[in-house]
């Protein structure tokens, strides 16, 4: 431990570090969780398509400005602290995650309606950008070598737990009011309660002390004058931030991304699985893969870092196309035998909150495995809207629910020892700076390009499965190129 840090005090530094990732994650996921929503409300209704790949680009756009978030809030990290920076960040992202709760529907505003809802994913990625460099840079100058894997991990989980907070506020929102109702306005209350957690978090934040490696380097006037400089001009620095970028940082980045939300995207928009039961599957194997975080994390403290992220990958890269097979084949209503004794059609006619006419028709089809298939019909004053929902049998659940939680597995492997990994590579006096930019990289541009990339393969081929060749490539690479240029010489003991 370090001689600074009681035991007493490194859980109060992983609360409140965990706590305040955890509602930033929260904060930048809920766009993702809502984006089949988010493209009818944001963007023309005339290309559904189209708008939806726009929202899977806008949600990009915030992780593609993380590494200047990264570079931004590094340099002043490394400059004037670890958790001053990190308030920071956790108010701006915070401010615009409440503001896109605020912002009118493309029905009201038109086209400044997408615009604002990008200028503040921007801010968004700017903030997140900023945010974990510091939150993994201060647990782990609190923890002794032997123990930074095991301390770090507890950051790990925030990510995919803030996914499931997430998963958790929009069903119970979704359950509390009717479809209609949540449609309208309910999905805005998800973005809403953020400025609550924020604000606990800022209030945990805010007492703690400067990190004691961070605070000795700043008391004997060593730290950095110009991080960026040290961190990106320095050739032998250079090198190690390219080989933690291209030689773990972009696998890792990937695997996160398909094994979370490509795979909610690929239940949603391939498989049609209606929305309640798609996040319900999510959120069920997140709970289920979460403790290995802290398992993997541990572990690497004992037989190290590397030789669990690049198992992780390469198990990754093999796995992954019979694995989405599969889902495929369970979602697949042409292999199934229709119960016609127990089809059903059901009428209703309603107003909506413009004084609209809407009539609704549900045709139900049941299936020999107790799987259902609605076909929803909207008639809005003349407007048809189709929309198929699949509610798979119990079978069907379970075996989703196991082949989701195989790919966050998979995730736990590459991303429980990975903030331990980065912190290691650098020393503390450019280490904000220097492990932010790679690690922001491989998550924000690698990563959060995929479902994006993912949709789009899969739109002109016609494939379902053609959108994996993104992140099964991306992760051989990263395998090869981290198993042969990556030493442990590399990785500092201090």
């Amino acid at each position: 431990m370090n001689k600074h840090t009681t035991a007493h005090n490194i859980w109060q530094v992983i609360l409140a570090s965990s706590a305040g990732t955890l509602i930033e994650w929260y904060d930048f996921y809920i766009f993702g969780s809502l984006s089949a929503i988010i493209a009818e409300k944001f963007f023309p209704p005339s290309n559904p398509d189209l708008a939806y790949i726009m929202t899977l680009a806008t949600f990009a756009v915030g992780f593609v400005v993380r590494p200047f978030g990264a570079i931004v809030f590094g340099r002043l990290g490394d400059i004037v602290g670890r958790k001053y920076t990190f308030l920071l960040t956790l108010l701006i992202m915070g401010g615009s995650t409440f503001a896109i709760g605020l912002v009118p529907g493309y029905a009201s505003i038109g086209v400044l309606a997408p615009i604002i809802v990008l200028l503040l994913r921007l801010l968004q990625g700017l903030a997140l950008g900023g945010e974990y460099g510091g939150a993994a840079t201060y647990v782990a100058e609190h923890s002794a070598h032997d123990k930074r894997g095991y301390y770090t991990s507890f950051i790990q989980t925030t990510a995919t737990l803030g996914l499931f907070v997430s998963l958790a506020v929009i069903l119970i929102t979704r359950s509390s009011m009717t479809t209609e109702q949540f449609s309208d306005w309910g999905w805005r209350v998800p973005f809403w309660l953020s400025i609550l957690l924020v604000l606990m978090s800022y209030y945990i934040r805010i007492r703690l002390q400067e990190s004691p490696e961070f605070a000795q380097l700043k008391a004997e006037g060593k730290t950095a004058k110009n991080p960026i400089k040290e961190s990106f001009g320095k050739k032998e620095n250079l090198k190690v931030v390219l080989l933690a970028l291209f030689g773990a940082a972009m696998g890792q980045g990937v695997i996160w991304y398909t094994g979370q939300f490509y795979a909610l995207s690929f239940l949603q928009k391939t498989m049609n699985i209606e929305f309640v039961q798609s996040n319900i599957i999510i959120a069920v194997a997140l709970v289920l893969g979460t403790p290995f975080f802290i398992y993997f994390g541990r572990l690497s403290d004992k037989i190290g870092r590397k030789k669990i992220m690049m198992t992780g990958m390469l198990i990754a890269a093999l796995a992954y196309y019979p694995i989405y097979a599969r889902m495929d084949q369970i979602g697949n209503l042409s292999l199934k035998t229709e119960l016609k004794a127990k089809y059903t059609i059901e009428n209703t006619m309603s107003r909506n909150s413009k004084m609209q006419n809407v009539e609704k028709t549900v045709r139900t089809r049941v299936y020999d495995d107790e799987t259902k298939a609605r076909e929803v019909v909207m008639n809005t004053d003349g407007k048809e809207e189709k929309k198929i929902e699949v509610v798979v049998g119990m079978s069907g659940l379970i075996q989703l629910v196991l082949l989701v939680w195989v790919q966050v597995l998979f995730v736990t492997m590459v991303y429980g020892p990975i903030a331990a990994f980065l912190v290691e590579l650098f020393p503390a006096r450019i280490r904000y700076t220097s492990m932010s930019l790679p690690y922001h990289l491989g998550n924000g541009v690698f990563g959060g390009l995929l479902p994006t990339v993912a949709t789009i393969l899969v739109t002109e081929t016609h494939n379902h499965l053609a959108g994996l060749v993104y992140p099964i490539g991306v992760a051989v690479i990263c395998f090869v190129i981290g198993v042969v240029f990556i030493k442990d010489s590399m990785i500092s003991k201090e």
